[in-house]
């Protein structure tokens, strides 16, 4: 049994402010160690569980955040930028039969500890088919192409709750509570590492990998918090203007669906200035 973990930091046990998952601050130095406590607690708990084979995939920023020497000796990593599959590279091969999402969060525009979706400001929203979408359920999407279930969730309570949407009989664990964008009750990684550990023990039970999801058109709109940046984004083909700052496209499915919004955020993240937007 194979699972695979896709790592992300703004979800992880006591990070709260963005300097907290910024590569190359104090802060981000004093926070790497509590993110991998959250994926090492999740790799042991699914080896306890069951698995034979864990993978995790380095999902946040420059996909080179975790301390690989405090992992368990059984696990291997997938670190580094430019994956085809970004956030869930490695699904794609068909033997994956479940998934987590550790440190997960919120999408743009909803209430969440650093809530965004991919980028974080400039996008004020992300609709698949018209739902508002996270990373959590962009990703569960194209995960389901695969035949593979999200099997556990963990970030704040907010973003437990939005798992419930996209993967409702995921197992989920809070590591803490939503006061702000940049507050939240946080619980100690010592309590939190014992939660996940026993829901990734739990959720193993859950990996059984089912037909995958026939493959089918995905309309994807995401809207801007400036107007320039429906400029930039329409450089990229087949994406359309869709409103004064929005932009829309259709792809045949999730795994185009996924490279092309990827593609829309890389452009427009290089369109936004340092001041104003």
């Amino acid at each position: 049994m194979k699972i695979l973990i896709s790592a992300d930091m703004e979800g992880a046990t006591g990070v709260t402010w963005p300097a907290d998952c910024l590569p190359g601050t104090p802060e981000w130095q004093r926070c790497r160690p509590l993110f991998t406590s959250d994926v090492a607690a999740a790799v042991s708990g699914f080896f306890d569980g069951g698995a034979d084979e864990v993978l995790v995939n380095e999902a946040h920023m420059t996909m080179r955040n975790l301390l690989l020497e405090q992992l368990d000796d059984r696990a291997r990593l997938l670190t580094g930028r430019h994956k085809a599959l970004s956030m869930v590279e490695g699904v794609q091969h068909g033997d994956v039969d479940g998934i987590a999402f550790v440190g997960y969060h919120t999408g743009a525009g909803d209430e969440g500890v650093l809530a965004h979706t991919y980028l974080g400001n400039s996008l004020t929203g992300v609709w698949v088919d018209g739902v508002r979408a996270s990373e959590g359920l962009l990703n569960s999407l194209v995960a389901a192409e695969y035949g593979t279930p999200v099997v556990l969730v963990t970030g704040d309570d907010r973003a437990c709750r939005d798992a419930r949407g996209y993967a409702p009989r995921a197992r989920t664990v809070a590591v803490k509570d939503y006061v702000s964008r940049y507050a939240a009750v946080c619980r100690t990684p010592a309590r939190t590492a014992a939660d996940i550990r026993a829901a990734a023990a739990g959720a193993v039970a859950l990996a059984v990998r089912h037909t995958p999801a026939p493959p089918r058109a995905r309309t994807v709109e995401i809207e801007f918090d400036a107007e320039h940046l429906v400029g930039a984004a329409t450089v990229v083909p087949g994406v359309e203007e869709a409103g004064p700052r929005r932009v829309t496209f259709t792809a045949p499915d999730m795994y185009e669906g996924i490279r092309c919004f990827k593609a829309v955020t890389t452009v427009v993240s290089a369109a936004v200035e340092e001041w104003y937007g």
